[in-house]
């Protein structure tokens, strides 16, 4: 079966409100689609982060009414180049857009050393998101380790906390929202600081 094919049948079960299948396009689409946002705007990692969080959200809020896409993968990249023109526009950033040959390069299978170095930074965030992690409050730690770690529906969640589902939803939800917004201001404060050690 054909990687088309699969993304297919993911798309339709998204569609029907399956979170797993909406996990596996996030999985399987957030590489290509950050690279294609950096290279439309090299210039923040946190921006383009951003405007693919806000495209999987709009997806999900609006999944009942999206209609098959012939391919997912263009679907999804042309959704963020769109939202990331919006806000630039809006914000008055500078775009460039990518000449054909710049976009075809985008397909390319990443070289050894890319993917060595790929697996590293992989780790890193790993190690920054647990210490990042262990600062939530105990119970949203627990949420947020019964869901990611075990996989446990919210269903499941609610059961092992003595809570209801909504409860559990909105535990995890918060966690979630307070790690990202850490994560933006760990990476902006970042690329601060490497702003300043080359001028």
């Amino acid at each position: 079966m054909s990687i088309h094919t699969d993304d297919i049948q993911v798309w339709q079960a998204f569609q029907q409100g399956d979170e797993e299948a909406y996990t596996s396009l996030y999985r399987t689409h957030i590489r290509p689609m950050y690279r294609y946002g950096m290279s439309l705007t090299p210039i923040s990692e946190a921006f383009v982060l951003d405007c693919i969080h806000d495209v999987f959200a709009e997806l999900w809020i609006k999944r009942n009414r999206l209609g098959q896409p012939e391919n997912v993968r263009f679907y999804l990249l042309k959704a963020l180049k769109t939202r990331m023109i919006h806000l630039m526009q809006r914000k008055e950033r500078p775009y460039q857009p990518l000449s054909q040959v710049e976009f075809d390069e985008l397909w390319a299978e990443p070289s050894s050393e890319e993917l060595l170095s790929e697996q590293q930074e992989t780790t890193n965030r790993q190690e920054l998101v647990q210490k990042l992690i262990s600062q939530l409050p105990p119970r949203q730690q627990e949420a947020v380790r019964l869901r990611f770690v075990e996989e446990m529906d919210y269903h499941e969640i609610a059961q092992v906390l003595d809570i209801n589902r909504q409860s559990a939803q909105n535990l995890v939800f918060r966690a979630v929202e307070k790690l990202r917004k850490w994560l933006l201001a760990f990476i902006l404060l970042f690329l601060n600081l490497f702003a300043f050690v080359r001028v």
